[in-house]
């Protein structure tokens, strides 16, 4: 009997919640997640051949090129704990790494089996981020909504809020925009295979993980 394998991608915009549910799908899977951010450091750090050569694009600032990311995902999804499935976030992003993707887990018989798109609008994903703020003494973050500090300025620990740069409305939008740009395309790609699954991320996030976990159940 063939063996079972759970290969999910997991899209969603900048504040889209995509951490909190992988999280608790991969616990539930027993798969591992995989973040090409993740790889990309921690190849740069061991000094592999691919790490190396990703080194060179980081250091200046540039970004890793498609064949050095494919191949650092290419790597990973070789090692034992991938063999009963993967979750990957942050890859693919574009549509010729999502053709890499499908060729190289065609050599070894195996294929993707959902791709969960999570959709939240614009305007709200702008309110969720931009009301983050960040204690410049103990690193706690606040959000000015959903779970205020007791004063605007000020953490319980005494020290200064911040808002990152990351965080601010105009690169907020920008992130976006970029985003929309880029995986329009990976939606239809993923829809005309018939592995994609829309799922609304707005809400709380007990009411996203049952829309997830439905989404990845249902097949």
């Amino acid at each position: 009997m063939a063996t079972i394998t759970h290969d999910l991608v997991l899209l969603g915009p900048p504040g889209a919640g995509k951490g909190t549910q992988a999280r608790w799908v991969v616990e539930a899977l027993g798969i591992p997640q995989i973040s090409t951010g993740d790889m990309l450091r921690a190849a740069r750090q061991a000094g592999t051949p691919l790490g190396r050569q990703a080194d060179v694009y980081m250091s200046a600032g540039r970004l890793v090129p498609d064949e050095v990311v494919v191949g650092l995902v290419s790597e990973r999804l070789r090692e034992a704990d991938c063999a009963r499935g993967f979750l990957l976030d942050g890859f693919p992003r574009t549509i010729p790494q999502a053709e890499a993707l499908d060729a190289e887990l065609a050599r070894h018989g195996r294929k993707l089996r959902t791709v969960v798109a999570l959709e939240v609008d614009d305007e709200t994903l702008v309110r969720r981020l931009s009301g983050r703020r960040t204690c410049a003494a103990c690193n706690r973050i606040w959000h000015l909504e959903f779970d205020p500090p007791p004063a605007v300025d000020a953490c319980t620990c005494g020290g200064t809020l911040q808002q990152r740069d990351d965080d601010k409305e105009a690169t907020i939008r920008n992130r976006l925009r970029v985003y929309h740009e880029q995986t329009a395309p990976l939606l239809a790609y993923y829809e005309r295979q018939g592995v994609l699954r829309r799922v609304d991320g707005s809400g709380t996030a007990d009411e996203v993980r049952r829309r997830v976990a439905e989404a990845v159940g249902g097949r």
